[in-house]
């Protein structure tokens, strides 16, 4: 395909999604029915879109319309390119932008901060409150495609190993000070998915922040833990690479079709769980440590979630906010006398983070707070919030 007609295929994708298309979805149906399109291709196009995603209001802003077509004809202009060259209208490229259209491009007119940063205007005052001084960089920070990060799975290999094996495919990474199990790729990240390191098991694909949450959870050998709302088991599988699979580890979700790809994913990281329903946890034994990583907005995850923050309303945050009280309260439950209950998000809310353990432990005077730890592309990878958690 030429960058003409990347572009026009991006516009059409962009449309869609903005219609009310899920960005995954869209990407999905597009590359099915479009068989001409190689795998460069259909890398370059996500890419186009996601950035155009991430960046929405600015880029409409500076093209002096939303849709597809300013979006990126701004996206474009902002790089360098030679837009005109790219809307030109032959072949499958866009048609040529128009005078007022050029001359749009061209203003430099400033803009408020939801827009000049991209997010909703009714997140304004809350993100300032949780920020603080980090307010501008940190959402700066997420209007570009986040890191490629890989936890170093112990269960079968070391981090120099696995490093070394990642290399012979040219899939290059460095370690994260700080971090004894992570690795940042720098070149050739799409490679990983199919390379030996991380179909045998060595790596997986985790950010360095929800490594993290992990290692602040603190699992030990022998322990009872519950992951509580274990989704796709990245905190799982991390936990047990902690513990040694020494102990017992139990994964749970109120939805345990988000688990379906946990069985293959600890079978492949040789990891121990056991994979439990609601109806199970009845009988749960008494847990040294219940790990809680909470439904939440996913705002420290709008890098890799561009269309998540644009579909968020007032009333899904106050929905999510009182999912998570139900949440810690019902996980503080299974917690052992002396154990400790671990929340976490993956949110840079304040409302969803520190508020909601405030409100727990107003509630509960019998627990406190032992720890906490907040994270932003500034500190670490994608925003997160952690609160360890122990009876008094």
């Amino acid at each position: 395909m030429t960058p003409g007609a990347r572009i026009a295929a991006a516009i059409a994708l962009f449309d869609a999604i903005e219609a009310g298309e899920p960005a995954e979805r869209a990407l999905t149906r597009w590359a099915r029915s479009s068989r001409f399109a190689g795998s460069k291709d259909r890398a370059a196009i996500r890419d186009l879109v996601f950035d155009a995603l991430r960046q929405k209001r600015s880029l409409a802003h500076a093209g002096g319309a939303a849709g597809g077509r300013m979006v990126f004809a701004a996206h474009q202009h902002a790089a360098g390119e030679n837009v005109q060259a790219l809307f030109s209208g032959d072949g499958y490229a866009p048609e040529p932008l128009g005078p007022d259209e050029l001359a749009a491009l061209a203003s430099t007119t400033p803009a408020p901060d939801p827009v000049a940063l991209d997010y909703p205007d009714f997140l304004d005052a809350e993100l300032r409150r949780s920020l603080g001084d980090d307010f501008a960089p940190v959402l700066a920070a997420m209007q570009h495609r986040a890191p490629v990060d890989l936890r170093v799975n112990r269960l079968k290999t070391g981090l120099a190993e696995a490093q070394n094996l990642l290399a012979r495919e040219l899939i290059f990474a460095e370690p994260v000070p700080g971090l004894p199990d992570a690795l940042r790729v720098v070149d050739n990240a799409r490679a990983v998915g199919n390379s030996r390191a991380y179909t045998y098991g060595m790596v997986e694909l985790q950010d360095v922040s929800s490594q993290m949450v992990a290692r602040l959870a603190a699992p030990k050998a022998g322990e009872t833990v519950l992951d509580y709302c274990a989704g796709g088991g990245g905190k799982t599988l991390a936990l047990a690479a902690l513990m040694g699979n020494q102990g017992r580890l139990i994964a749970h979700d109120v939805n345990p079709g988000r688990m379906k790809d946990l069985p293959d994913r600890a079978r492949r990281a040789g990891a121990e769980v056991e994979i439990w329903t609601t109806a199970q946890l009845a009988k749960a034994p008494p847990c040294t440590l219940v790990l809680a990583d909470a439904p939440c907005s996913g705002t420290g995850a709008w890098r890799r979630n561009p269309d998540a923050k644009w579909r968020m309303t007032p009333a899904s945050l106050a929905r999510l906010n009182t999912i998570q009280d139900e949440v810690l309260q019902t996980a503080s439950g299974y917690v052992a006398p002396g154990g400790r209950l671990v929340y976490a998000t993956c949110s840079l809310l304040a409302c969803e983070n520190q508020d909601r353990v405030d409100a727990f432990l107003a509630a509960n005077p019998d627990w406190q707070q032992n720890d906490a730890l907040t994270l932003t592309p500034l500190t670490a990878g994608d925003g997160f919030f952690v609160a360890v958690l122990a009876r008094r």
